[in-house]
């Protein structure tokens, strides 16, 4: 299996991801977002505006994303690293994006556009992964390989 195909694999069989965002005095926070993938490169979660990583994004949309399985034995973990570029979905794209991340379970079958604009509460973001790597478990020590974007 190729360091892309474990990527995809990672991607495809986690919920959560762990997104870590900064303030504007570089205070970092991180906080798990349920999200779906998006061809490897764009990654959508819904989020209420005025939590702290969705205020962090509005001040610095640079982000760290990490995917993967905290059940896994000690010692055996396997993570997709993401640096990207996060933001809420604009009017002009929220249908579609809505239905992007609507589509991956049939839990979030109910965030369409109406559900995800003013005056509802939620609002819906997208990470654009700008570099990725992986980490996989070879049984030696950690190794984290690049990947190309997208995944």
């Amino acid at each position: 299996m190729t360091p892309q195909d474990t990527a995809r694999r990672i991607i495809g069989a986690n919920n959560y991801l762990t997104l870590a965002t900064a303030d504007r005095d570089g205070q970092p926070w991180a906080s798990p977002v349920c999200y779906t993938p998006d061809g490897g490169i764009d990654f959508y979660w819904v989020s209420h505006p005025d939590s702290r990583h969705s205020r962090n994004l509005a001040e610095r949309p640079e982000v760290g994303i990490v995917i993967f399985d905290s059940q896994v034995p000690l010692f055996g973990a396997e993570a997709v690293y993401l640096t990207a570029y996060a933001e809420q979905v604009g009017a002009p794209d929220l249908a579609r994006c809505a239905e992007i991340y609507s589509s991956r379970f049939p839990e979030l079958s109910t965030f369409d556009a109406a559900r995800l604009q003013a005056p509802e509460a939620l609002r819906l973001y997208c990470a654009h992964a700008l570099e990725a790597s992986v980490l996989i478990n070879d049984g030696g020590p950690d190794v984290r390989l690049p990947l190309t974007v997208p995944v």
